[in-house]
């Protein structure tokens, strides 16, 4: 597939210890799947990980994400979650390609005509927030609060990843990122996941 909007390098997270409140900075959960820029113009739809490569297993995804931006040209920043029936990622799920998957934005790069990166972040969401239907498919707008220990608490009660950090009027900058990840130490997905890929690396090498 080929479309002729720009490609765009994701912004990386850095990494923070504990929760923090500040109000130049707003709080979104962590959604735990597959960092992906999601690539919609004329119809169609690219999912494109972080590392460049093109999402080969997520056709379903992308033709519903499709759907829901139809006639829009867009880039946006997000991630391919396995929803369980609370909501909360099924990660396990995700690797094994166990659908229903769905895409969560949180950035909006790029819409229509418009390269977005230079405008503030919050303003980004703003977009986005209007861009994402009512009843889409499969596109979902990840809220962000201001009260990142409040959030931290319910995200560690709820059992997932942990949250990030961002500084609301900032610029999308991957060369220098202001977007910060704090993790859940006791999220119960995060145990055994090394042995988890090493098993998989170990049946690929063997096929």
């Amino acid at each position: 597939m080929s479309l002729s909007l720009p490609h765009m390098r994701p912004m990386p997270l850095a990494r923070f210890d504990a929760p923090f409140e500040h109000p130049d900075w707003i709080f979104e959960p962590k959604m735990d799947g597959f960092r992906a820029v999601a690539y919609v113009e004329d119809g169609a739809c690219r999912l494109v990980s972080r590392n460049g490569n093109a999402f080969q297993a997520f056709n379903l995804l992308a033709k519903a994400i499709r759907q829901d931006l139809s006639g829009r040209a867009a880039i946006l920043d997000g991630e391919i979650v396995r929803p369980g029936p609370d909501g909360s990622p099924m990660f396990y799920e995700l690797m094994r390609r166990r659908g229903p998957f769905c895409f969560y934005a949180f950035d909006l790069l790029w819409l229509d005509a418009s390269d977005l990166r230079e405008r503030p972040l919050v303003e980004r969401k703003a977009l986005l927030r209007q861009l994402v239907p009512r009843k889409a498919q499969a596109l979902f707008y990840v809220e962000h609060v201001r009260r990142g220990k409040d959030l931290f608490r319910v995200i560690c009660e709820r059992d997932m990843e942990g949250i990030v950090a961002k500084q609301a009027n900032a610029q999308y900058t991957p060369e220098a990122t202001t977007w910060v990840k704090i993790k859940n130490r006791e999220y119960s997905q995060a145990a055994g996941r090394e042995d988890f890929f090493d098993r998989r690396r170990l049946r690929k090498t063997h096929v």
